[in-house]
C-alpha cells in the first residue's frame, strides 16, 4: 500500500480511539493514530510497555542495577514496517548494530553458518546448496523435488489452500531430507517459530521460509539494539506519543469491549471511543472477547474467531550472570540443533552496552538461554537447569563457570498457528464495525512474522480507521508476496 500525499494528513473532526495492548502492535497503532490527529488512550496491563519486547529493572547481588529484556529478538532487515516506526525515534537506526554471524551449533555435527551468503534470491539458495556441509549432492539424491516445490512457489491463497491442513512435520518428512540437513537447517528454522512441528500448519511454515529466506532481498543478517529495549525503544516512543496528546495507562487491564464502543477496565471504570484496536496477545484477546456478550450479538463471526484463537507451547527465557567469559570465537547469537530444551544462546555482554560494562569490570559474561517451545509443566528453575546443562555439552568452557545471578521465567502468550487454523483466523478488519485487530497472531494479506507482523497489522488497522475520514494511508511495505516459481494468476 502506497501513501497518497494528495489526501489530508490528519482527521478534520474530533476522533477518539482506545488501543488495548502496549506491545509492538499496540504502540505502533497508538502512535500512528496520534500522528493523524486521533485522540488515543493506550492501555497496557503490565507495568511497562513492550509486550514480548519489554524490559524491566533487576538488581544483582553486587548491588548493580540491570535492565532485563523479555528475550532476545533479531531485528531482521526486511522488517520494513517495524523499522519505519523505529525511524521516528532514530532516523538512522543508530541504536541497532549488526549481530554478526549466527551459527547453528550441535553436539552431533560441526557448526553451520549463514555468514557470507548472497543477499538476494535465488543466489542465496544456490550458494547455500553449493557450500553447506549439510547439503552434499550425494545425500540429496533422495530428496523429493516435487514435494520441495512449494518452498519456491509460495502464494497466499494457493499455499494455504493446499497446506494449512498439513502439519509442518509431515511436510518436512515428505521432503526426504537427509538427517543432518533436516536437523541443522529446516528443523532449527521451523522450531524458531515458537510452534511444535507436529502442531504447526505447513502453510504457515512455508510462508515463514518465504519471508525470511527464499524471497528476502536483505539477506539473513539481522541487527540488535546496543541498549536495553526500554531505553532504546519504549521510552522514546512513549515520549513521542505523549507529545502528540496520547495517554498511556500501564498497569491497566481491559476486561471487556462492547459495541458502541466501550471498554470496561479492571477497576470497573469505562472508556468510550469511536474506534478500538484490540492489540493484546492472543490469550488476552480471547479472554476479553469471552467477557463481552454484546460483541457476540453484534459480530458473531468475530466472536467465534476470537474464541478459537490459541496460544502455543510455553517458552522459557533465562538470563545468567557468570564469573567468566565464553571463548572469544563464540557468536553473539547461536541457534541450537537437536537439544531437548535449549534452542538459542545469546551473549548480551557482547552487544548490549550496560551488560558489556558489567562483564568487563568483573571478567564475566551475561548469557541468555532460550527455549522456543519448552516442555510443558516444568518450572522456570528446572528449565534453566536443563538448558545450562545442555549448553555445557556445546560450550565446555561454561561447565566451570560460577553463576552469580539468574533471571528466569516461562511465558505462555505466543500465538499458535495450528494445522487448519488459517481459515478461521481473524484479520485486521472485522465484522464489528469500529473494532480492529493487530498483533503477530492476526491473519495477514502479505508475508510477515513476529515483530514485523505485529507492526504491519497495526499499520493496516490505522489505515482502515483514517481512511474513513478521507485521510491518506501510511505506506505499507513487504517482501515479494509470491515465490520465485509461483504461477501467474
Amino acid at each position: 500500500m502506497r501513501s497518497r500525499p494528495e489526501l489530508p494528513r490528519t482527521v478534520g473532526t474530533p476522533v477518539t480511539a482506545v488501543v488495548v495492548g502496549g506491545g509492538i502492535a499496540g504502540v505502533t497503532a497508538a502512535l500512528l493514530l496520534a500522528e493523524r490527529g486521533v485522540h488515543v488512550t493506550l492501555l497496557e496491563r503490565a507495568a511497562q510497555l513492550g509486550g514480548r519486547l519489554s524490559a524491566w529493572p533487576s538488581t544483582l547481588p553486587d548491588g548493580t542495577r540491570h535492565m532485563v529484556e523479555h528475550g532476545f529478538h533479531g531485528f531482521f532487515r526486511q522488517y520494513y514496517n517495524w523499522r519505519n516506526v523505529l525511524r521516528r525515534i532514530d532516523p538512522t537506526l543508530s541504536f541497532l548494530q549488526p549481530a554478526g554471524r549466527y551459527p547453528i551449533i550441535s553436539q552431533e555435527w560441526p557448526e553451520e553458518s549463514f555468514a557470507g551468503l548472497p543477499k538476494t534470491p535465488p543466489a542465496n539458495l544456490l550458494a547455500l546448496l553449493a557450500r553447506s556441509p549439510s547439503m552434499r549432492l550425494r545425500e540429496l539424491r533422495g530428496l523429493d523435488g516435487t514435494a520441495a516445490l512449494p518452498l519456491l512457489n509460495y502464494d497466499r491463497e494457493e499455499t494455504y489452500r493446499r497446506f494449512d491442513d498439513v502439519s509442518a512435520k509431515d511436510f518436512l518428512d515428505a521432503l526426504g531430507m537427509p538427517p543432518r540437513a533436516r536437523a541443522m537447517l529446516f528443523d532449527v528454522f521451523a522450531h524458531s517459530f515458537f510452534n511444535h512441528q507436529e502442531d504447526m500448519s505447513a502453510a504457515e511454515m512455508l510462508m515463514q521460509f518465504h519471508f525470511y529466506f527464499l524471497r528476502n532481498p536483505e539477506g539473513l543478517d539481522f541487527d540488535a539494539p546496543n541498549q536495553d529495549y526500554e531505553t532504546a525503544i519504549w521510552t522514546p516512543l512513549a515520549r513521542q506519543f505523549e507529545a502528540l496528546g496520547g495517554e498511556i495507562r500501564t498497569g491497566t487491564t481491559a476486561e471487556s469491549v462492547e459495541p458502541g464502543w466501550t471498554v470496561t477496565l479492571g477497576d470497573g471504570s469505562r472508556l468510550s471511543a469511536d474506534h478500538v484496536v484490540l492489540a493484546a496477545d492472543p490469550g488476552a484477546a480471547r479472554t476479553i472477547a469471552a467477557a463481552s456478550p454484546g460483541l457476540e450479538r453484534h459480530a458473531p463471526e468475530l466472536a467465534a474467531q476470537l474464541a478459537a484463537v490459541e496460544t502455543t507451547a510455553p517458552y522459557a527465557v533465562s538470563r545468567l550472570w557468570t564469573d567468566r567469559d565464553c571463548r572469544p570465537e563464540r557468536a553473539v547469537f547461536s541457534s541450537v540443533s537437536r537439544e531437548a530444551t535449549l534452542d538459542s544462546v545469546t551473549l548480551y555482554h557482547r552487544i548490549e552496552r550496560a551488560a558489556g560494562q558489567w562483564a568487563r569490570r568483573i571478567g564475566g559474561s551475561v548469557i541468555e538461554l532460550h527455549a522456543y517451545a519448552a516442555p510443558t509443566g516444568l518450572e522456570a528453575a528446572e528449565l534453566t537447569k536443563r538448558m545450562w546443562t545442555e549448553l555445557g555439552g556445546l560450550w565446555p568452557e561454561t561447565v566451570d563457570m560460577t553463576i552469580l545471578h539468574v533471571e528466569e521465567r516461562v511465558g505462555h502468550d505466543a500465538p499458535a498457528f495450528n494445522v487448519g487454523s488459517d481459515a478461521g483466523r481473524p484479520g485486521v478488519v472485522t465484522d464489528a464495525d469500529g473494532l480492529y485487530l493487530a498483533g503477530d497472531w492476526v491473519r495477514m494479506p502479505f508475508p510477515s512474522a513476529l515483530m514485523e507482523r505485529a507492526a504491519g497489522s497495526a499499520i493496516l488497522a490505522v489505515n482502515a480507521i483514517i481512511e474513513r475520514y478521507g485521510v491518506g494511508p501510511n505506506q505499507v511495505w513487504s517482501v515479494a508476496p509470491r515465490g520465485l516459481l509461483a504461477r501467474d494468476r
